[in-house]
């Protein structure tokens, strides 16, 4: 018997692009010759096996073929060329909705899931308790599905895909969703399914519970696989993939491996280095088009700069780690008493946290046209693992009066990655002891 759960052999997946709609039409009915399509490769030659009770996870940004690929594993869609083998028996929680009919209601999709993943009705019975349990809708589940929130049909999809006991259970992006009470309650599921032996295929954006849960990690960029190991590994890889950095630190990677002895951690940059023009802080960091900025420009940020704790440029820190947030300002006229400024929003426009030089008793002295200056706010990460807005602001005192010189209101996200995240906003790094008493 076979210890290979999943085998991806050369799997390719291409979509045909056509300019306009005649051109597919004109194609289908063999009027032209002439090649009408451009051709996009979601996926090229892809290759990977995933091991029976491994858990697997893929990471990659947006359209770098995740989703596609755990589509044609689970058989929705048909690649254009390659093989994929699969030993066992699947559940698959893909896209909202996915196997679900509008129509039916809960307990008859209960059902119709069931008998696809290729459960007899009677087995289906057997579990039909612990799925009512776990989606925990009541009497919605005689209704039609169609009239469930989307909260309730979340309940019910992961419901049945996690209790009908999968040999091989797929998760795309589907343990972030849902009310905090029934994440929990997901997350213990999966723990429960991963002690279990099962083998699992993970796909998420959340490289907290990638690092968390994985054993093994692909990186798919852009349609290809670019390296494949341990998570901590890949996700450091990915860090550098999502600032442009893919190319040198796969070269870093490959060098790597040649070695015997494993490479120390990159020192970190030195803040002579950082002043060079010629390192391009603001390149690597994808920037918010509908960002705020104002401000009468006395004095304006020209750059600025996110670096970990291993000296990399990323919007991606690991909690408790040591960062730097670097801003580069010119001033344009003569500035009395200039404050330079970050904060961190949440995503919903919350401000979570933030200083400025003011605060931190470290005074800008008097500034004239053309001077620059680069101030670096040197931290540990404490907040809880997730997205957030990164603000930057430069205001002052003139005569007496408070004055805003230039604001940019969420001009970059910061992703921070947390394999244990606490309650509220940040973590206190508690120290717990327990004594048993006799």
């Amino acid at each position: 018997m076979s210890d290979i759960a999943i085998s991806i052999n050369d799997v390719s997946k291409m979509y045909k692009l056509y300019d306009k709609p005649v051109d597919r039409l004109k194609e289908s009915l063999g009027l032209t010759k002439q090649k009408k399509y451009k051709e996009h490769y979601a996926l090229d030659h892809i290759s990977f096996q995933v091991g029976k009770g491994e858990t697997v996870g893929i990471i990659g940004t947006n359209g770098s073929g995740k989703s596609t690929i755990l589509k044609i594993i689970t058989g929705v869609l048909n690649p254009t060329g390659g093989e994929v083998v699969v030993d066992g028996r699947i559940s698959a929680l893909l896209e909202l909705g996915a196997g679900f009919n509008m129509e039916y209601t809960g307990l008859e999709n209960v059902y119709l899931n069931g008998t696809m993943i290729g459960f007899s009705r009677e087995e289906i019975d057997e579990k039909l308790q612990d799925i009512l349990d776990f989606a925990d809708i009541g009497d919605f589940i005689h209704q039609p599905v169609k009239t469930y929130s989307s909260g309730m049909f979340v309940r019910l999809a992961f419901a049945v895909a996690i209790n009908i006991e999968p040999e091989i259970l797929i998760v795309d992006e589907a343990l972030s969703v849902g009310d905090v009470f029934f994440q929990a309650k997901c997350f213990r599921k999966f723990e429960d399914f991963k002690k279990d032996g099962k083998t699992i295929l993970f796909v998420s954006h959340d490289l907290g519970s990638i690092s968390k849960y994985c054993d093994r990690v692909v990186l798919l960029n852009k349609g290809h696989k670019l390296a494949e190991g341990a998570p901590k590994e890949m996700v450091d890889l990915y860090k550098k993939v999502l600032v442009g950095q893919a190319d040198e630190a796969l070269a870093a990677l490959v060098e790597g491996s040649d070695e015997e002895e494993v490479q120390e951690e990159p020192a970190a940059l030195e803040t002579e280095d950082m002043q060079d023009p010629s390192t391009g802080w603001l390149k690597p960091f994808p920037l918010n088009p509908q960002q705020l900025e104002y401000g009468d420009r006395k004095g304006e940020f020209i750059d600025f700069a996110i670096v970990d704790d291993a000296g990399n440029y990323t919007n991606t820190i690991e909690k408790n780690s040591t960062f730097k947030i670097m801003a580069k300002v010119r001033f344009n006229d003569h500035v009395q008493e200039p404050i330079i400024a970050y904060t961190f929003k949440n995503v919903h426009g919350t401000e979570i946290t933030g200083t400025n030089t003011m605060y931190e008793k470290q005074d800008i002295k008097p500034c004239e046209a053309g001077d620059e200056v680069i101030v670096t706010f040197t931290q540990e990460m404490n907040l809880q693992g997730g997205e957030y807005l990164l603000s930057l602001g430069c205001t002052g005192f003139q005569d007496g009066e408070f004055t805003v010189f230039h604001r940019l209101y969420d001009i970059c996200n910061i992703t921070c990655i947390s394999s244990k995240n606490t309650v509220g906003y940040f973590d206190m790094n508690s120290a717990v002891s327990v004594n048993y008493l006799e």
